[in-house]
């Protein structure tokens, strides 16, 4: 703690978010937070949980507001052996946009025919409708 706030008022100190990869299935905020408060004091800690069986989907992030605290953390804890999984501790990276939707699949440059068109699911009548046999 002493040395945490020697680096508070010496240094220009920024929080930073890790992404943990490989924990273990049971694990849970609790555990994670007090596992990476070994290293450095943690903000916040938050499995990922699966939304239809609730169940850990094996990652999470962990907020450390000390970012020499966070780097050392990284390489301390990065690929050592949690259980039967390798861990993988690493800075968080910034998302862009919102994430897995497919609202802009009609806007695609690759979604385009040979005219500059938008392709549609209307098709050449020219009886053949593919797959299967030929009736």
């Amino acid at each position: 703690m002493l040395v945490n706030l020697y680096l508070r008022a010496t240094f220009k100190i920024t929080p930073m978010l890790l992404f943990v990869t490989g924990l273990m299935n049971d694990m849970d905020e609790v555990d994670l937070k007090e596992m990476f408060e070994l290293y450095g004091e943690v903000k916040s800690a938050k499995v990922i949980y699966d939304k239809f069986t609730q169940k850990s989907r094996g990652f999470g992030f962990v907020e450390m507001p000390v970012d020499i605290e966070a780097e050392e953390t990284i390489t301390l804890l990065n690929g050592v052996t949690l259980g039967r999984k390798k861990l993988t501790v690493q800075k968080a990276e910034q998302q862009s946009g919102g994430g897995g939707g497919r609202d802009n699949r009609n806007n695609s440059p690759y979604n385009r025919n040979s005219e500059g068109n938008r392709f549609n699911n209307n098709r050449r009548d020219d009886g053949n409708r593919g797959g299967g046999y030929n009736r």
